[in-house]
Formats: C-alpha cells, sequence, structure tokens
C-alpha cells in the first residue's frame, strides 16, 4: 500500500477512478441524449447541440455514441460524428495510456 499523499498518483488508482468518471459521465450523457430525442418527438424545447456535444467531449463518449444508435438521434449530423468519434478515440487513448502506466510499461 503506498503512502497516503501519493493515493491518487498510484496508476490503478488513476485507471479506477477514470473509468468511473467515464462510465458516469456516459451514463449521464445516454439519458441526456435519449431525453432530447422524447422532447424532439414531442416538440417540446430541446437540449442544446452545444451541452450534447460537451458531454461526448468531456468523457460521455461512449454513452453518446450508444445513445445515437439506441434512440436513432443525431445520426445524420455530420460533425456530431466527428466530435464523437474523435472523443472516443481520445478517451480511449488516454485509458490504454493509463494502462499501460498501471503495468509499468513506462518505467
Amino acid at each position: 500500500m503506498s503512502k497516503r499523499s501519493d493515493l491518487f498518483t498510484e496508476p490503478e488508482y488513476v485507471f479506477v477512478f477514470y473509468v468511473c468518471v467515464l462510465a458516469a459521465v456516459s451514463v449521464a450523457a445516454f439519458c441526456i441524449y435519449g431525453r432530447d430525442k422524447t422532447l424532439a418527438k414531442r416538440g417540446g424545447e430541446r437540449i442544446k447541440e452545444k451541452y450534447l456535444l460537451s458531454l461526448a467531449a468531456f468523457g460521455g463518449a461512449a454513452g453518446a455514441f450508444a445513445a445515437r444508435f439506441v434512440f436513432r438521434h443525431k445520426t445524420e449530423k455530420g460533425y456530431f460524428s466527428l466530435v464523437i468519434y474523435t472523443s472516443l478515440a481520445l478517451q480511449l487513448c488516454a485509458l490504454l495510456i493509463i494502462a499501460l502506466a498501471w503495468k509499468g510499461v513506462f518505467k
């Protein structure tokens, strides 16, 4: 076990924390995309696209990606695809780097 001051600098803790953040933001993104699709069907006030894209960019790319297919929402908007796919790739790369650091590849 590491010293208390090193608790959040150890790669395994960073990995677990990052996975939890990605999971939480992805669940939120999935739900919010679903809510926006419901509002679109009912003709209600919609969620702004910049908020939907921000959710994808800041950790929720997996949830946004899944929601687009489950709800068939925003599938024809090219810039949504660009932001979501790029964000997903960057988030997976960060996850891979943290996992490799955990396994000691960079030592």
